[in-house]
């Protein structure tokens, strides 16, 4: 399963997402699993249902495929960008990023993240700024001087803006990417599916998965769940970093995020799961973190909810993980849902 998954991120990676921005990301997952022979269904707000199979007791996996990025706000004076965040990330990350700027008319331009000091030998004291809105901008790969310029390129005010992913697979195993939140997950469930239709995986319980769109900004799963569902699993990045036991190598089970616990007993049977199978896992709390298991009980569901995911490091910055990190994670959720 974990071989299939690590195609199907990669395939993700490569598609630009930002939350707002979804629709290409989306009609490939749709496709996907039309070509699996499932039937998903695109909700009137852009997420990708799919039912997989099995009776009884209901299990909805929830990933998102929303990523960080940034829109247009105003196109100053002189041709160059200024841009507004979509989803919480530091200034500092993007830096001299690469990016492509989406017009509403289907064309995409190239261009640069840059300080608006940018150059060393004409502003000695260039990083003594801060790194923020005000001082960074984007520079297009396109001959404009000017505001008209620009806007006769079709860019303006709204227009989407999506960070280059830079994805690189070692030979180490290692998987460095923008966007592995929560692409890594997304290309899981996309393996799953094509277990389950080669009947590599026999499904014990009715089985759902659900590809959110606006995860990074808080209302991915603020919808009503399938008739039937009884506990959602979402799988999102495991954080790594101080005060966590979690590596980009293991799967990590969240005990507790910045919302509150999760559910105490279905942790605990995942927990269980990881230890029979003698899985590389950590259970953890994150801090500073909320996932689609909050907006969907704030939505009103009443369901079982807990969160696992692989370890992911540098979270919404240039993001590392691991080859057994996805590894891990396809196994937890392949034992789990065969018990």
């Amino acid at each position: 399963m974990h071989t299939y998954a690590m195609e199907y991120i990669q395939k993700l990676l490569a598609i630009p997402s930002p939350t707002g921005f979804t629709r290409q990301a989306t009609d490939y997952v749709m496709a996907t699993l039309q070509g699996l022979g499932f039937s998903p269904v695109r909700t009137r707000k852009g997420a990708v249902m799919c039912e997989l199979g099995g009776e009884g007791r209901g299990i909805l996996l929830s990933a998102h495929v929303d990523t960080l990025g940034a829109m247009v706000r105003s196109v100053k004076a002189n041709g160059r960008i200024r841009y507004t965040h979509i989803g919480g990330w530091q200034d500092a990350t993007v830096e001299i990023e690469n990016c492509l700027v989406h017009t509403r008319d289907g064309r995409a331009y190239s261009g640069t993240v840059q300080s608006t000091k940018a150059s060393q030998h004409v502003f000695p004291d260039m990083g003594k700024e801060d790194r923020d809105e005000e001082h960074l901008e984007i520079v297009l790969d396109e001959q404009v001087h000017s505001a008209q310029d620009v806007a006769a390129l079709g860019v303006e005010t709204g227009c989407f803006i999506s960070w280059e992913p830079r994805t690189v697979l070692t030979p180490s195993g290692y998987l460095k990417s923008r966007h592995l939140d929560d692409k890594a997950s997304a290309g899981i469930f996309l393996a799953l599916a094509r277990m389950v239709a080669e009947k590599k995986i026999v499904l014990k319980r009715r089985v759902a998965i659900l590809f959110t769109v606006y995860e990074e900004v808080g209302h991915g799963a603020s919808m009503a769940l399938p008739e039937g569902i009884e506990d959602l699993l979402v799988v999102d990045m495991g954080c790594v970093g101080d005060d966590l036991r979690c590596d980009e190598t293991m799967v990590s089970i969240c005990v507790k995020d910045s919302n509150g616990p999760y559910d105490y007993t279905l942790t605990s049977e995942l927990i269980a799961v990881a230890k029979e199978n003698g899985l590389r896992y950590a259970a953890d709390v994150y801090p500073s973190y909320g996932s689609d298991a909050g907006t969907a009980l704030r939505a009103g569901n009443d369901v079982r909810f807990a969160l696992i995911g692989p370890g992911v490091f540098a979270s919404h910055g240039y993001e590392r993980t691991h080859a057994l990190g996805i590894e891990n994670t396809c196994k937890l959720i392949e034992k789990y849902l065969e018990k």
